[in-house]
């Protein structure tokens, strides 16, 4: 018996407390406040990592590259590979007809 005083007596102590709360006062105008700081619009925060990479840089390369390319295949097109390669095959001395091969 006696436990089941103690529970009551800890049952009204709980209760007790909640007779001493209080009406929490609150300015007027908080709830104002609290609605304009989350719907407020918020700066968006831009990467600076390639700012320096501008839009007129990036179109400035890409002429460059695309003006780069164009040369190359021209000059591809305009030399012959074959005169080429036996132009160097004759410079480095690497022609197979002039020295006779182990294997042949």
């Amino acid at each position: 018996m006696r436990k089941l005083k103690d529970i009551q007596d800890n049952i009204d102590a709980t209760l007790d407390v909640l007779d001493t709360i209080s009406e929490v006062e609150v300015s007027p105008f908080f709830r104002d406040k609290t609605l304009q700081r989350l719907f407020s619009e918020q700066e968006e925060t831009v990467s600076n990592s390639f700012g320096w990479f501008s839009p007129r840089l990036q179109l400035a390369t890409f002429i460059c590259v695309f003006l780069i390319n164009i040369f190359g295949i021209y000059q591809m097109n305009q030399t012959e590979y074959d005169t080429n390669i036996s132009e160097f095959a004759k410079l480095h001395e690497l022609s197979g007809n002039e020295q006779p091969s182990l294997f042949n």
